[in-house]
């Protein structure tokens, strides 16, 4: 097996991705850009998405990291606009876009036309999570965005598999796939309950980070294989593990989350970019398989398609959120949706990898061995909405937001909230240092009791330092001046103890252990300032 193309294409996506941080264009789209560009370069091999390798390998990781930093409490209160989204919306777009091409595409079946509806029905969750970070959404818009995201791929690849069905000649009624999506939700939820305790449990009871850690990466890859071989959704099994793990994270030793929170994010990155790189390579064996469509008809077909994939989603949004307004029971439970919430909701329904995925997935062919009806038409077509998506409204979104003004985070809000929660934590923690003092099994020597009344005292003043001026003579925060002269004096020890190891007088060995404290000291007078 030849890995220099994988080793490229990672090394290259993550080098593209570092790049985007320095531009005002988000990562996502200038990697796509980059894969349609080298895809044409002499010398570069196809990257073909194997949707075996995607599916299970790529969408359980990608799934569990943007779910385990979702608030189950936030979804839990955003059920009702998040469920009429992930369920209703993909549903009415998967028949909504399936007859549009059924209308336009000569030849493409109703059957093959709704299976292209149900790929291209479920905005993808790496999309949205990534522009949402990038562009600072309000909270509300950005945990129904998520919340969608993270639960819509479960209802399209059940509506895929029973347009699948029916297109290849197996047969499906409504009765059967209404009973199949039934038993893919219920029997997915169901499994993500039962493995959910016992997975924490174990993750609690590892006395090592390292362990811990591995455990952590092998989860949405158990979860989600569990569910696939009993016939149920893997996506709500992944999603609804990583909803509790993420709600009760607190439980974990300290080191397990630094190491966890570190180790996720390079994973997220790498695949992420990875991804998005794959979908811009696709565009050549896309091409290649189109044969007679190419040209104008084929352009022309891609252009409504997508237009309707945008419209459908209007069509949609504006209704399901305010027509439930009209009972008095939604009115009394939930804040009054905007216009403009609607509206950026609506437009932020980027496509990605997970639709090429299940694109690829669709057979050569159909009971008796003829071709499945206008395949290559229907991969086209999916990768023409995934960019047209990506691009149009992926570009668009940042200005649109900031043209409809949302009102941002106030930060001084933020900081004043964190510093009373961080007031009552350290009076709790110091009456209970008291009474722990008081024993005398727990007897201290005074300049260590004080060292940790100091601490305490430290942390409680930290947040309430943050909301004074800047430095008049620097212009830096109170933030920015603590890290600077922290690290200045850090940096200062670091440097003797390296002088000290290249002297011999101390070892490689205690070199590390010395630096090692340093930075645990770096870190935490870090995360004090932040």
């Amino acid at each position: 097996m030849d890995v220099m193309p994988l080793l490229l294409l990672v090394a290259g996506s993550a080098a593209v991705a570092g790049a985007a941080r320095r531009t005002p264009v988000p990562a996502p789209l200038l990697l796509v850009a980059v894969g349609l560009a080298v895809a044409y370069l002499p010398g570069v091999p196809d990257y073909t998405l194997d949707p075996h390798v995607v599916l299970p390998l790529l969408l359980p990781p990608l799934l569990y990291t943007s779910a385990v930093d979702s608030s189950y409490l936030d979804l839990r209160a955003q059920l009702r606009p998040v469920a009429l989204l992930s369920v209703g919306y993909v549903l009415f777009a998967t028949f909504a876009v399936g007859w549009a091409a059924y209308l336009i595409v000569p030849g493409l079946p109703l059957t093959a036309a709704l299976v292209l509806g149900a790929v291209v029905a479920p905005p993808d969750a790496v999309a949205a999570t990534a522009v949402a970070r990038r562009v600072g959404l309000p909270s509300r818009i950005t945990t129904i965005l998520q919340g969608e995201s993270l639960l819509n791929d479960a209802t399209a690849i059940t509506a895929y598999k029973v347009a699948l069905a029916a297109a290849v000649g197996e047969g499906a009624t409504w009765a059967g796939g209404v009973q199949e999506f039934l038993v893919a939700a219920f029997g997915g939820v169901g499994v993500g309950l039962v493995l959910m305790a016992p997975l924490h449990w174990l993750r609690t009871h590892l006395k090592e980070a390292l362990l811990q850690n591995t455990l952590s990466l092998l989860i949405p890859f158990v979860a989600y294989g569990v569910a696939e071989q009993l016939h149920a959704s893997g996506v709500l099994a992944v999603v609804t593990v990583a909803l509790y793990l993420g709600h009760r994270a607190w439980e974990v030793d300290f080191a397990t989350r630094l190491q966890e929170e570190a180790v996720w994010k390079m994973v997220a990155f790498v695949l992420e970019s990875a991804v998005f790189a794959l979908i811009g390579l696709q565009l050549p064996v896309v091409l290649r398989g189109l044969g007679a469509y190419r040209g104008t008809d084929a352009a022309w077909y891609a252009i409504v398609v997508f237009l309707v994939v945008v419209a459908v989603r209007f069509v949609w949004v504006y209704p399901s959120a305010f027509v439930p307004r009209l009972l008095r029971r939604v009115r009394e439970r939930e804040e009054n949706p905007t216009w403009r919430g609607a509206m950026v909701t609506a437009w932020a329904g980027m496509r990605g990898v997970v639709s090429l995925a299940i694109a690829f997935s669709i057979p050569l062919t159909v009971h008796g061995g003829a071709p499945f009806p206008q395949r290559n038409m229907i991969l086209f077509l999916t990768f023409t909405t995934v960019i047209g998506t990506l691009v149009v409204q992926g570009l668009t979104l940042p200005p649109l937001i900031r043209f409809l003004k949302f009102p941002g985070r106030d930060p001084r809000a933020a900081t004043l909230a964190e510093a009373n929660a961080q007031a009552q934590a350290s009076l709790a923690a110091e009456r209970h240092l008291e009474e722990l003092l008081a024993d005398e099994r727990n007897a201290l020597p005074p300049p260590l009791a004080d060292r940790l009344r100091a601490v305490l005292e430290r942390r409680r003043n930290a947040v309430w330092e943050r909301l004074g001026q800047t430095n008049p003579v620097t212009g830096e925060s109170v933030d920015d001046t603590y890290r600077r002269l922290s690290r200045d004096m850090i940096s200062a020890e670091r440097a003797v103890f390296v002088r000290l190891r290249d002297g011999r007088y101390i070892d490689d060995e205690m070199l590390r252990t010395l630096l090692r404290r340093l930075d645990l000291e770096e870190a935490a007078a870090y995360r004090e300032a932040a």
